[in-house]
């Protein structure tokens, strides 16, 4: 298996543990990270972003966290992967199976880049319900969703 194939087995194996520091020391300092929620720069924002997640998960919902991994592959320049979050969304406690495609760059051993892809019309229909159903195609609700989530991850950065 090649080294950066490795490192995203590394990350996604501490994913599933909820093992954020673990997580944390697989990104390059001035890592960039975006999903369909959050656009984040540098390690403190995309570490603290899965901290946030591994704490409030633990906290709320350890009993039913699950994660599936597969069909990593990497190079010397980049990498993807496939995986599978069962888990339930805090803020409504609606069960959520989110699958999402990865891809990944990387420099000096480390993750420099990071992007997830997902149906965020699906997920918003699973984790929000009837409003998500309704409303998450929208730009309205993916921008209430993308403020939200980044206003919980400054109070967090910000009291850590």
């Amino acid at each position: 298996m090649h080294r950066n194939a490795e490192l995203i087995e590394k990350f996604y194996r501490a994913f599933a543990a909820l093992d954020a520091d673990t997580m944390a020391s697989c990104y390059a300092p001035d890592v960039e990270f975006h999903d369909p929620v959050f656009t984040l720069h540098g390690r403190r924002e995309t570490a603290g972003m899965w901290s946030m997640l591994c704490q409030v998960t633990q906290a709320k919902g350890a009993d039913v966290w699950k994660l599936d991994y597969s069909g990593i592959q990497a190079d010397d320049r980049s990498g993807r992967a496939h995986w599978d979050a069962h888990y339930r969304f805090s803020a409504t406690g609606r069960m959520v199976l989110n699958r999402i495609d990865a891809d990944f760059t990387f420099r000096d051993g480390l993750i420099a880049t990071h992007r997830d892809r997902f149906d965020f019309w699906a997920w918003s229909r699973q984790a929000l319900g009837t409003p998500g159903l309704l409303l998450g195609w929208t730009p309205l609700l993916r921008n209430k969703v993308q403020a939200t989530a980044r206003g919980n991850l400054d109070n967090f950065l910000k009291n850590s």
